[in-house]
């Protein structure tokens, strides 16, 4: 029996170490109502290898510091509705995940815009605020994930200020989009339109927080089809 002590240790300080590792894994993370949970931070290797992601749409919602939260939230909330892989990446260049957002709100992303380089997205949706559109605008990773979605005819969008600020800057919005109606915003825009929602090919954008759950839904729409939009609109009384 003595020679089996130790193997028995062993075992035990194994089973020990591998329950801390296990929860090590999770952190701590405050809901936006101020709710503290813990959550399992999200790779690139395990978003990849989910197999509810192996079937979903994925999108990527790209975040700074004072972006739109309402718009932030409409959006990702309304697609994980739809059945969307959603993925909130964080553009700070020190690759910080904790984003304060426009009204003070603090939103910890999934991952690095960095991280989200590389992948493929069925859609890349950005929310507006200011200066937070700024802060998307001069991501050159976010730019680059951009223009690459466009050239493959790949669905993007933005909402309140985004459009002008991030797509028109980069080329990527034609004559006839919508935004934020408001002064510095619309000049950057070609013939914009007074229109809460506007879907032109593979780009959609949005006018500002009050539309945020319209837009979402069109993103949806676009993505599973209007019998689906319908169903999810129901369910969300909207």
């Amino acid at each position: 029996m003595k020679s089996l002590m130790p193997l028995t240790l062993l075992l035990g300080r194994l089973s020990l170490s591998s329950a801390f590792a296990t929860s090590s894994r999770f952190s701590l993370r405050s809901s936006p109502l101020g709710i503290n949970y813990f959550v399992s931070p999200t790779s690139s290797t395990q978003l990849s290898m989910s197999s509810t992601a192996a079937s979903a749409k994925r999108v990527l919602v790209p975040i700074a510091d004072d972006s739109e939260e309402i718009e932030t939230t409409c959006i990702t909330d309304t697609l994980t509705r739809f059945g969307a892989e959603v993925v909130v990446a964080s553009v700070k260049p020190d690759g910080e995940l904790v984003c304060k957002m426009s009204r003070g709100v603090k939103i910890m992303a999934d991952i690095s815009i960095d991280q989200a380089a590389g992948q493929s997205w069925d859609l890349v949706a950005l929310p507006g605020g200011m200066p937070g559109a700024a802060h998307l605008r001069d991501s050159p990773t976010l730019i680059s994930i951009l223009k690459n979605q466009n050239a493959s005819g790949k669905l993007y969008a933005a909402i309140c200020a985004s459009p002008a600020i991030v797509l028109a800057g980069n080329g990527l919005v034609g004559e006839g989009a919508t935004c934020y109606p408001a002064p510095g915003l619309l000049e950057k825009m070609s013939s914009p339109v007074d229109d809460d929602v506007v879907v032109q090919g593979n780009v959609v954008t949005g006018k500002g927080p009050g539309t945020a759950l319209k837009f979402a839904l069109k993103l949806g729409e676009q993505l599973y089809g209007v019998e689906k939009a319908k169903a999810i609109a129901g369910e969300m009384l909207a």
